[in-house]
């Protein structure tokens, strides 16, 4: 079953990872650019005839973490 504390877990894994692998934005154009293009793979899955299962999930959680680390920002 999924919870409400293990989407919370699996969005800040997402953080970390994103962190890690490709450091902190560097503006709020490149969060927003980076947040689109989430909402775009997002919006892909939605569309699709036959949907992978957890993988609208995954794109969720990849969004969140994104929101996240941009409301981080010290400019936000």
């Amino acid at each position: 079953m999924i919870t409400t504390a293990g989407i919370t877990d699996r969005v800040h894994s997402e953080m970390r990872r994103g962190e890690e692998k490709h450091g902190p934005f560097h503006s709020q154009h490149e969060a927003y650019a980076i947040l689109l293009e989430e909402v775009d793979e997002y919006w892909r899955e939605v569309k699709r005839q036959t949907r992978i299962p957890g993988r609208l999930r995954d794109e969720l959680i990849q969004i969140a973490a994104v929101a996240i680390r941009a409301a981080c920002m010290d400019d936000a």
